[in-house]
């Protein structure tokens, strides 16, 4: 009899682990909080609008082509890519505007016109960053952090040497730069990882070789159709999907979950691999007796950050806005500390504002625009309505000014997101939006194991264990967790599908 897997959360990391599992034979059954699949990477419709509620980056295309080989399909096979060029638009400041190109000769000429001989440094930066995302994306993030031996290979250590695993990103950067604008645009991708360059190891330049090399790419229709297309693949394989299935505990008997229990039912497991929240699972559903980390252990993780949402329907076309849209007008360094070092409420924050209708006309009505405006805060701060409206209006003040038109007064919907709302919707520690952040004593077998020290069949995927956040990684790590699930608890290979 086939092995029963319950997964719980369908957000990219569960979906993953799900339709792996039910590839090689499992019986799973993926529990799903909400009414809809994708966990942050939901959608919503209003107003005529389509918005996506979280990731709105396509990058590592050769991710998510990799993971549907596997089972023998393509992307093509459920969605349409679209490169975006420019790749995306940096505000610096008033007609300051500087668009990334896709071209990477274009690239190449911007850098030299800031600064001569950096199209030259450009590309031995770039050397070196392909070879990160060589080993680091092909080897290092399939490894599942449980062992030292994972990484005792004689070769696998001469790469990790060479990809400056204990260097900052920070020194990294400006080893090879020193104009300030080509400084902020190539830490840029850093704050997808959760912490500042000074506490990211470079290995993460690897994340400008997926910018730069790899490019940015939109499926048409919007990012949830990933989100679709993987469910659908779930289903063909057999995984059973049931939504509004709010998991209350985990019935641990004999040091194993015996059966996972919603608000309206029951469900016997033979393994459990959570993709919700790392922190509420072990700290809410599981009894005290087998937690595995304690809450002294939690307090000191350092978190990325958590955001403040904003969607916005727009009843006119907007100039001088591409697809992505980073407004670097402020100075990032106050802005960070307020993020990482004293968190609160920022200043002057630097903010990031998507138009997926520049490129899509299906996620608007005609001539009507679609924004999404993300602003970077602190984890674990108070959020109230009152705060909401007042970035609202400081960052529109901004919008307005830097692209020279009237916003506000055309906005038909608006709905905001904050901290409130990733612990109502995904129980999110401290109200976190991308996870654990990605520091050097938070990487690989540093962070929190992706099995239960103390729960014998309970194993954990997503942004808070191996091998961090983004849509990427996640995707990965349920790659990863489905490996482990697998030498640890066979389905006897007949009944394999």
């Amino acid at each position: 009899m086939a092995q029963k897997v319950i997964v719980i959360g369908s957000g990219f990391a569960g979906l993953s682990a799900a339709t792996c599992l039910a590839h090689e034979g499992y019986e799973v059954t993926l529990l799903e909080k909400n009414s809809t699949p994708g966990g942050r990477a939901r959608s919503f419709s209003a107003e005529g609008f389509t918005f996506d509620m979280g990731p709105s980056w396509y990058w590592m295309p050769d991710v998510f082509e990799s993971y549907f080989n596997k089972f023998a399909k393509t992307t093509s096979d459920y969605y349409n890519l679209k490169r975006l060029d420019p790749s995306y638009t940096v505000v610096f400041g008033q007609d300051d505007f500087m668009q990334v190109p896709a071209s990477l000769d274009a690239f190449r000429e911007l850098f030299e016109g800031l600064e001569k001989g950096s199209a030259g440094q450009l590309d031995k930066f770039l050397e070196q960053a392909a070879y990160k995302y060589e080993v680091g994306i092909k080897q290092l993030v399939y490894k599942p952090g449980r062992s030292l031996t994972e990484f005792m290979s004689p070769r696998l250590l001469l790469d990790m040497l060479r990809m400056d695993v204990f260097q900052s990103f920070h020194k990294h950067i400006r080893r090879y730069f020193s104009h300030e604008k080509i400084i902020k645009l190539m830490e840029f991708p850093i704050l997808f990882l959760g912490a500042l360059p000074e506490n990211t190891p470079a290995l993460y330049s690897l994340m400008n070789y997926a910018d730069i090399s790899l490019g940015t790419w939109y499926p048409m229709g919007g990012m949830h159709r990933i989100v679709e297309a993987m469910v659908s693949l779930a289903e063909e394989k057999g995984v059973r999907l049931l939504y509004n299935q709010d998991v209350q505990r985990l019935e641990v008997e004999e040091g194993q979950v015996a059966r996972v229990v919603t608000a309206t039912d029951k469900f016997k497991a033979d393994v459990v691999v959570a993709g919700a929240d790392y922190h509420h699972v072990e700290k809410q559903l599981l009894p005290r007796a087998y937690q595995s980390y304690s809450d002294g252990y939690w307090e000191d993780r350092v978190m990325a950050p958590s955001s403040l949402l904003f969607y916005l329907g727009v009843n006119k076309r907007l100039q001088n806005l591409q697809h992505h849209n980073l407004f670097f007008d402020e100075d990032f360094g106050p802005h960070a500390q307020e993020i990482y070092t004293d968190p609160k409420w920022p200043s002057r924050p630097l903010f990031y504002v998507s138009a997926p209708s520049v490129t899509d006309p299906s996620v608007a009505p005609a001539d009507c625009e679609n924004l999404f405006v993300l602003i970077p805060v602190a984890p674990g701060l108070t959020d109230t309505e009152e705060l909401r409206e007042k970035y609202y209006h400081l960052v529109m003040d901004r919008l307005e000014k830097l692209t020279k038109q009237d916003v506000r007064s055309r906005v038909v919907f608006k709905r905001s997101y904050a901290h409130k709302d990733f612990i109502s919707d995904y129980n999110a520690f401290k109200g976190n939006a991308y996870g654990l952040a990605n520091t050097l004593m938070q990487t690989a077998l540093l962070k929190p194991g992706l099995k239960s020290k103390k729960v014998k069949n309970l194993f954990y995927t997503g942004q808070l264990t191996v091998p961090g956040p983004g849509v990427p990684p996640s995707l990965i790590s349920g790659q990863v967790v489905a490996k482990e699930v697998m030498k640890e608890f066979e389905t006897p290979v007949a009944l394999k599908v």
